[in-house]
């Protein structure tokens, strides 16, 4: 028998140093953005990512008024909810709910990126999402952060 020289690294939850970052969600494109924001609540751009762990930073992201959807995408792709009661399901264009509440329409577009148990609840807490230019999180001194597909 050989002995094993490395171990696999496994983050340990107080282990891990989050940032905070802040995303400028202006002129962007929904589903991208969401994409590399779910990734940054996960942890996925740090060496120590665990899949089972919440190694992820927290992330503002603001301006999601802003925000733009491609193609007919506004109009085809809908949105739907359960009140829980026969007959209770509600459909609403995306491009509709993106108009009458962009943080809700990027909020939800991330929550269906990260994993559907407690862990994914946990890392959708670290995301503040702000319409506008405020946001209340100056005391946090949040790093400026540029997406991949940014203009």
């Amino acid at each position: 028998m050989t002995a094993r020289t490395t171990k696999t690294y496994s983050a340990k939850p107080r282990e891990v140093s989050r940032r905070w970052l802040l995303v400028d969600a202006q002129g962007q494109v929904l589903g991208r953005l969401a994409a590399e924001v779910a990734a940054l609540l996960r942890g996925k751009h740090k060496a120590v990512y665990t899949p089972h762990v919440d190694t992820g930073d927290h992330v503002v992201v603001i301006n999601a008024a802003g925000l733009v959807l491609t193609g007919n995408k506004a109009e085809r792709t809908m949105r739907y909810r359960h009140s829980g009661y026969p007959g209770g399901l509600k459909e609403e264009p995306y491009g509709a709910l993106l108009k009458r509440d962009p943080a809700r329409a990027f909020r939800s577009a991330v929550k269906g990126m990260l994993p559907h148990n407690t862990l994914g609840r946990q890392m959708l807490r670290k995301l503040k999402v702000y319409a506008g230019a405020e946001h209340p999180h100056a005391a946090q001194h949040p790093e400026p952060y540029t997406p991949s597909g940014a203009k």
